[in-house]
């Protein structure tokens, strides 16, 4: 084993032996004591299995044990602490609080003592008492619980609280929802089927995976976790309940970087630091014992960041199940798991043999601060003011004759092999091929094998890369510390000097002056002494992109250093080929041009970090040879690799210092979190690798488009022969509401915990997702949030409206009728009326449209047009047509009333369906109340969730088009009349009449609706007809005084304009606003038949007083002609 695998061992053992510990930090209960239980990671117990003690305990267990030790795909074993008190509850849905969120398990353990015999066993089915199936499984007695028995606990609490006294209030359920959806076993692929027997496939659909992108193990949640949860959770859900077993692999990352930066600074506070073993020798051999003290060793520096990882690690977890992440938790992982280790390892070495692995010396972005190299992801530009400086690069063998230069880093100048000018300036040619000399250099220790010259020169080179506009046109050339100069001297072939130690100060090579300087000093320090010698020009204000360590703030250093690489560019060529035959698609399209940019000119891999926390380069150095190296899965592997070599059994072996890019093992994700390497070529097993790769999509933000997927694309095709995933879907970053970047220092950032505390998670979620496509970045307005929660609390009303009134008046039998077992058939489809036909139509046409949008990943699209149908047709109007059906009061009663209630719940049921990946805990509450079919016995709950989608299949649904037309005509016509009494100022209870024009099937339709016409337009019963076209009706309804309303071709209406207005008050109010008219007329023609004003004023003001004049007379004619009507 490995010394790196040995010093990790320990830790990954200690964490998992951490539930006391835990269980008393994170649950306000008493724990009186623990039984040792050691579960074997080949076998995986599901959710359904609940043990009979506490679910507390095993709450704990799955987040302490994350039964991702449970999985099939790894044979190792873990010792953990199951805590068992009485004190504890025995509900199957307790719940113990992680971070602001309440987290359930459906475990009960029920510890017994077992004979040696069947403790050695790994699995054993048994029968308890109460005849349920029970399996022992390594100490422990699991006991599957009746199918119902959940369910029924949770209906009944919900349901004897009920909706009457209630109001919209998300922080009172949201919590135990999650809890009951976790506890019941709802995110397991195979939820929907999950009481099959375990040999039997949950669908012959094929499934659906999203793998997670793993946010940092110690990080907390922000807007960009928001994001990413809520668009994956609309296709995790949507999928599910289309039958699709859906697997959301969950998981964090070990974040390398961020974490040892904590702990590092943890140390720093108590006066310590990491030492090398070379420096922890030297400290005990000398004399200063404090410096001894102060040195951290790699296993103690290790030791320390477990622990942070503990004490920190867990939280981000809990507060994404607070935005309802629907994520196979059994399954979560963790970058550095055993299990994904053996992989990182694994994929490290097979790279390696197939040559795409090497050492070599090349430019990287080195953290001073960090003392390492980072990626380009880690590296953030900020626009700075800070100095251009210009001085002179005397010309060798001429007195008076220098090159003018511009630099803004004058501390590299000790750095400089060559002056580069544009082949083309005028200015400068003259000096091409002649030599310059390099100022102060005689102060350097450049030339100490020739004193007879004190100086160094450099020569001057032209290239057409020199911009002559910019500065002096003249471009100092340092490879040693510019990437750019770094390309620059390639091609030219310029040496390399390197003039920075590794923290930033200046080397030996720069003179005694200058040695030990930090940077900016030694700036400072040249920039004087070279104005003391007259090289100096000027130095003026200069806003620059500065390059900063993300996770320090320190400026990064170019700086050209000895790692490990990978070879990308045949990796490249294969992803780049992967989008362009189709197998995978990139959504928005628009990307593939940066796809394509990007692989295109990809350099070689960085992928060595001088770091300790992360996984360990597998890498042996040979008799501390930095040249002679053996690359194996582990230090016996190595050995044996060495004896091969003909090296003695006992030659020293060293593993390589660094740790592998965090980058490097989360572009194994897709295939590691599935049982990579360790199930590969286990066909017909039925393994999780099988199964689940390769993953369905990846949704990320487009910011890591390169950094992460593309990697993962390279990675995945080169190791296991396929790509990874077949979509990669992108969002936009989100951002302030006036759309720029949420910033500490601006004050402008969300927290979306705080946002879930005031408005729910589905309000957050909801605002995420709609009103924005694909790769567009997404401006957060809280105004929008708050709309969307006054949306769920429509919802929430909508549906107490159909339970606490529309549902009354039905008898059990009927309420056992309406629950929804699918889409609603053509032969009772055609015995309903208009408004029905009409809403059913527009639903179904909504269910093909949304899951059209959805199945394209046009997500937002589809959410708004959710949010449209039920405000604008369910509410709006078809629950107010339905009070003519429902109430003896307007006419209903009976089998209209049955009807009535049928299409409510049909359609509200549907609507929720259709909601419930964009809203999951106000539709998951509400869908509760409802009647509903009794529940599959395949399923693991009867949840919403893990209900069939309105559109199971491609089989179209019943729709009505004439029927949609005849209604929105209907609907036309109530809204004049309704326009009609607003601008007449009706008094809103005053009710009007109105004789309806129209003929054939239109009259018909309106006739058979008129209740509600009268009901919607606030009509008087007794002053309502409808009659025909060009009947004598007609003719005289057009011939009174009235207000003609032409709703469409063949449809008119006549308001009795007595109905509408009092005509003496009326007449009173036109007089009155003539008169006004009339004077401000007279004064407007006075002024413009006034000879001064017409030949002084500017024709502008002129034809403005002419416009104002025509308008008046325009309003006094119409007002003239109001008169007259009224007589």
């Amino acid at each position: 084993m490995g010394q790196s695998q040995r010093n990790l061992q320990p830790k990954h053992k200690r964490r998992y032996s951490f539930a006391a510990a835990y269980l008393a930090a994170t649950v306000a209960v008493a724990v009186t004591a623990t039984t040792p239980v050691t579960v074997t990671a080949g076998n995986h117990i599901n959710n359904m299995l609940s043990p009979s003690s506490s679910a507390s305990a095993v709450a704990l267990s799955r987040r302490t044990f994350g039964i991702s030790a449970l999985r099939r795909s790894s044979s190792r074993s873990f010792v953990g602490s199951f805590a068992s008190s009485s004190s504890l509850s025995s509900s199957p849905v307790a719940a113990f609080v992680t971070g602001r969120r309440a987290v359930a398990s459906s475990f009960r353990i029920r510890p017994t003592a077992l004979s040696s015999s069947s403790a050695t066993s790994s699995e054993t089915s048994t029968s308890s008492s109460s005849g349920n199936e029970s399996i022992v499984h390594n100490g422990a007695i699991y006991q599957r619980l009746p199918p119902n028995y959940r369910d029924s606990q949770y209906d009944l609490q919900n349901r004897q609280t009920g909706l009457a006294n209630t109001s919209y209030d998300p922080s009172s359920f949201e919590s135990s929802i999650y809890s009951w959806w976790e506890a019941a076993g709802c995110f397991d692929p195979d939820a929907k089927r999950a009481f099959q027997s375990s040999s039997s496939s949950s669908s012959n659909k094929p499934p659906y995976v999203l793998p997670m992108p793993p946010p940092n193990v110690t990080g907390r949640l922000h807007m960009g976790h928001a994001i990413f949860v809520a668009l994956q959770d609309v296709l995790a859900r949507f999928h599910r309940m289309r039958g699709r077993p859906v697997l959301w692999t969950p998981g964090t990352d070990h974040a390398g970087i961020a974490t040892q930066l904590q702990v590092e600074k943890a140390l720093a506070a108590e006066g310590k630091r990491r030492g090398t073993d070379a420096e922890i020798a030297a400290a005990r051999e000398g004399t200063d014992e404090t410096e001894s003290e102060r040195l951290v060793g790699r296993e103690e520096f290790l030791k320390r960041v477990w622990e942070y990882k503990e004490e920190q690690g867990g939280a981000i977890t809990s507060q994404l199940r607070s935005l309802g992440a629907s994520a196979d938790w059994t399954r979560e992982r963790f970058t550095m798991d055993p299990a994904l280790s053996v992989g990182v390892t694994e994929a490290f070495c097979r790279l390696y043999e197939k040559g795409l692995v090497y050492r070599g010396t090349y430019m990287v972005n080195w953290s001073p601060g960090l003392m390492t190299a980072v990626s380009d992801l880690e590296v953030e530009y900020s626009e700075e003011e800070g100095k251009l400086y210009y001085f002179k690069y005397l010309v060798d063998g001429a007195e008076e004759d220098y090159l003018p230069v511009a630099t803004t880093r004058p501390e590299t100048i000790f750095g400089d092999t060559a002056v580069c000018v544009n082949p083309d300036d005028e200015r400068y040619r003259h000096l091409v091929g002649k030599r310059v000399i390099v100022p102060l250099s005689g102060k350097s220790a450049f030339e100490k094998d020739s004193p007879a010259k004190n100086y160094r020169t450099i020569p001057v080179i032209a290239d057409d890369y020199v911009d002559m506009s910019f500065g002096t046109g003249a471009l100092k050339i340092t490879p040693g510390h510019d990437p750019n100069d770094y390309e620059l001297g390639k091609t030219h072939d310029l040496p390399i000097l390197t003039i920075m130690n590794k923290d930033a100060t200046m080397t030996s090579t720069c003179g005694a002056d200058y040695a030990g300087l930090d940077r900016f000093a030694a700036r400072d320090k040249l920039w004087k002494d070279m104005e003391e010698e007259g090289l100096t020009i000027k130095a003026e204000k200069h806003m620059q992109r500065v390059p900063r360590s993300q996770r320090g703030g320190e400026v990064i250093e170019p700086l050209v250093s000895q790692q490990w690489f990978v070879k990308t560019e045949g990796m490249g060529k294969k992803a780049l080929e992967a989008v362009k035959q189709g197998e995978i698609e990139i959504v928005p399209r628009r990307f593939e041009k940066v796809w394509d940019g990007w692989l295109t000119d990809i350099r070689d891999w960085c992928i060595s970090r001088q770091l300790w926390w992360g996984h360990r380069i597998p890498v042996w150095y040979v008799d501390n040879s930095e040249e002679n190296f053996i690359v194996a899965r582990n230090e016996d592997e190595a050995r044996q690799k060495a004896i091969e070599r003909g090296l003695p059994a006992d030659v020293p072996l060293r593993q390589e210092d660094d740790v592998l890019d965090t980058w490097f093992s989360s572009g194994l994700w897709p295939f590691a979190t599935v049982g990579w390497p360790q199930d590969e070529g286990k066909t017909g097993e039925n393994t999780d690798l099988e199964r689940f790769y390769p993953g369905t999509c990846l949704e990320t933000g487009y910011d890591i488009l390169f950094f992460w997927v593309a990697r993962m694309v390279m990675l995945g095709i080169e190791l296991t022969g396929v790509s990874p995933f077949q979509v990669i879907y992108l969002h936009g970053l989100v951002r302030a509401a006036d759309g720029s970047k949420m910033s500490k220092t601006k004050g402008n950032v969300v927290d979306p915990l705080d946002t879930v505390a005031e408005y729910g998670a589905d309000s957050l979620r909801y605002s995420l997702v709609t009103g924005v496509t694909p790769g567009q970045d997404i401006p957060l307005n809280m105004d929008k949030i708050a709309a969307n929660k006054s949306f769920a609390n429509k919802l929430w009303n909508c549906c107490k409206f159909v339970t606490e009134n529309a549902l009354k008046g039905a008898d059990e039998a009927e309420l056992a009728s309406l629950g929804v077992t699918g889409p609603l058939s053509k032969e009772e489809f055609d015995t309903l009326a208009l408004p029905e036909r009409y809403i059913i139509s527009k639903c179904h046409e909504l269910v093909e449209s949304v899951t059209n949008d959805i199945e394209k990943y046009q997500l937002g699209a589809a959410g708004s047009k959710i949010y449209e149908f039920l405000w604008d047709q369910y509410a709006d109007w078809y629950i107010e047509i339905s009070k003519t059906r429902l109430y003896e009061g307007f006419g209903g009663g009976g089998d209209d009333a049955k009807t009535a209630r049928r299409v409510l719940v049909y359609i509200l049921d549907t609507s929720m369906r259709l909601l419930h990946p964009y809203m999951p805990y106000v539709t998951e509450q509400l869908w509760h109340h409802l009647p509903r079919a009794p529940k599959s016995e395949e399923k693991a709950a009867n949840a919403l969730m893990l209900a069939d989608w309105p559109q199971m299949d491609d089989t179209p649904l019943v729709k009505d088009d004439e029927a949609i037309a005849t209604f929105e005509c209907f609907q036309a016509l109530t809204r004049s009349i309704r326009n009609a009494r607003a601008e007449y100022n009706v008094e809103q209870g005053k009710k009007i009449g109105a004789t309806i024009v129209a003929s054939g099937e239109l009259k018909e339709a309106i006739e058979a609706e008129v209740k509600s016409l009268i009901v919607l337009a606030k009509l008087d019963p007794e002053q309502v007809a409808v009659v025909a076209s060009n009947s004598d009706e007609a003719k005289a309804a057009a011939a009174a005084d009235s207000v003609q309303l032409v709703i469409q071709d063949g449809v008119e209406a006549y308001l009795p304009l007595s109905e509408l207005i009092d005509v003496e008050k009326e007449k009173q109010r036109l007089q009155k606003q003539s008169e006004k008219l009339a004077k401000e007329i007279e004064k407007l023609s006075g002024r413009l038949q006034s000879k001064g004003f017409v030949d002084k004023a500017p024709a502008a003001v002129v034809d403005k007083a002419k416009a104002e004049l025509a308008e008046l007379e325009d309003q006094a004619s119409k007002i003239r002609a109001s008169l007259e009507a009224l007589g």
